[in-house]
């Protein structure tokens, strides 16, 4: 059974390598030197911030597993990271449109970092803190750092579809060989040299150290909105109205936040899918394979983005509708193959199954990210882009809280089906957003006069 690992693994990094080595011109964008360097710097940054995000992945749990706490007391600590970004995300996104994204950035790695620290606690109340400090910090890494790209990319006039090169490459490296890389390195650390479960969280502040240092030395300040006499509150009114009154903005956040449910409710139910009788399966082995397959779906998002004439709207249908068959390989397998009684022993026939599948699900998810930030980028109206992104992450906070909190009050089949229906109601969706977006496509909102209706209006009152 190990032959398996090793060859879907070997597989997906030949196809990947070909995939990267075979871009003829119609799959690279020509661009100038001062771009890339621009993107460089980024593509840097971005890197050490999911170095910090990803390092810390693989032994949350089994840090406060350590610290003697019971699997209802670890729940407790996760959602209460989800449900501090659910709260704390729309203000520190509206603050990021106000104050300034490259402080939000900075904000984000003080976050981390202190988060980080906690981990040296075995106390409840202290390890409480730093979930709430990273539910905060995650809001910022997924909001401030794209709309302080996207913001800096037009004042520097670049062209709108390079782009699409910044975010394929990013997710490429950020979200696909960073990872990789950073669960080998937290193994290292723990298992190899010994250092222990809380070295990984060490090793993550450096890193953010690293890329706030950057940060301050070589991005410049953008905004959304920096008049003086918006407030909290019209902030999150300007958000309001920017998603009431243009379709394609509240589909897209639909679409958002059914996909990313989906996709983090996999995150928690893809290992005991895999071993449902405790089957020895490696799993840090097999989350460097997901984590590949993902490289696989960036780079292809990368050639689809690359032609003018394929909108992003249209084979997005396409990818949801595949994630949301191979999210329903679990329901299918639970009827159709017979699951084995005994204890351990290697994967099962329905496990190799799913893990196919699941890897077509990752290269969907690396399909996504790219793509849904082009989508962003097109939609958002730059003066709320921050804040309406973290009105996105409203919904999807309370799906995954509402998961983690009855996890155990479903059978696996139907937490997946349900992902599946969620998925597939994304792509319905997606085809809707495809349909109003041509339709709009000559005559396209004016934020402005959005904006200066809203100035106009009679203030709420609380």
């Amino acid at each position: 059974m190990e032959a398996l690992y090793y060859l879907l693994f070997g597989g997906l990094s030949v196809v990947v390598a070909l995939l990267e080595f075979s871009k003829t011109s119609k799959d690279r964008i020509s661009t100038s030197v001062a771009f890339n360097s621009f993107k460089n710097n980024y593509i840097v940054v971005y890197s050490l911030m999911m170095a910090g995000d990803w390092l810390q992945g693989p032994y949350v749990y089994y840090l406060y597993h350590t610290y003697g706490f019971g699997k209802g007391e670890i729940g407790r600590l996760f959602i209460a990271g989800f449900g501090s970004s659910m709260l704390f995300g729309t203000i520190v996104g509206s603050m990021a449109d106000k104050q300034g994204r490259k402080r939000a950035c900075v904000t984000y790695c003080i976050s981390y970092i202190l988060s980080c620290i906690t981990k040296h606690s075995p106390q409840f109340k202290v390890l409480m803190l730093g979930r709430i400090l990273g539910g905060i910090a995650t809001s910022l890494l997924f909001s401030a750092f794209e709309s302080w790209l996207v913001a800096e990319h037009n004042k520097r006039g670049f062209e709108p579809q390079w782009l699409s090169l910044t975010f394929s490459k990013a997710i490429f490296i950020g979200n696909g060989l960073v990872a990789i890389v950073a669960g080998l390195f937290a193994n290292l650390l723990t298992d190899t040299l010994g250092f222990g479960p809380v070295s990984p969280f060490d090793a993550a502040a450096c890193f953010l150290a690293i890329g706030m240092a950057i940060i301050l030395s070589t991005w410049g300040e953008n905004y959304g909105d920096p008049s003086e006499n918006k407030d909290l509150l019209s902030q999150f009114k300007v958000a309001a109205v920017a998603i009431a009154s243009d379709e394609k903005i509240a589909l897209l956040g639909a679409i958002q936040s059914l996909f990313e449910g989906s996709m983090y409710t996999f995150v928690f139910l893809w290992t005991p899918a895999l071993s449902p009788n405790e089957e020895d399966i490696p799993h840090g082995f097999i989350f460097a394979t997901f984590m590949l397959a993902s490289m696989l779906g960036s780079s292809i998002a990368s050639r689809l983005m690359a032609r003018a004439t394929l909108k992003v709207e249209g084979y997005m249908q396409i990818v949801f509708a595949i994630s949301s068959f191979t999210l329903l390989l679990p329901v299918i397998t639970s009827f159709l193959v017979t699951s084995s009684s005994v204890k351990g022993g290697s994967m099962s026939l329905g496990g190799c199954i799913l893990l196919f599948g699941f890897c077509t699900f990752e290269a969907c998810v690396g399909i996504f990210w790219p793509s849904i930030m082009k989508m962003r980028s097109q939609y958002i109206p730059e003066e709320a882009r921050s804040t309406i992104m973290n009105f996105f992450r409203i919904p999807l906070n309370i799906f995954v809280c509402i998961v983690l909190y009855n996890v155990d009050a479903f059978p696996m089949p139907v937490m997946f089906g349900m992902c599946s229906i969620f998925l597939f109601i994304a792509s319905i969706l997606q085809r809707r957003l495809m349909v109003v977006a041509e339709s709009h496509r000559s005559k396209p909102q004016d934020w402005t006069a959005v904006k200066e209706r809203d100035d106009e209006a009679q203030p709420l009152n609380i």
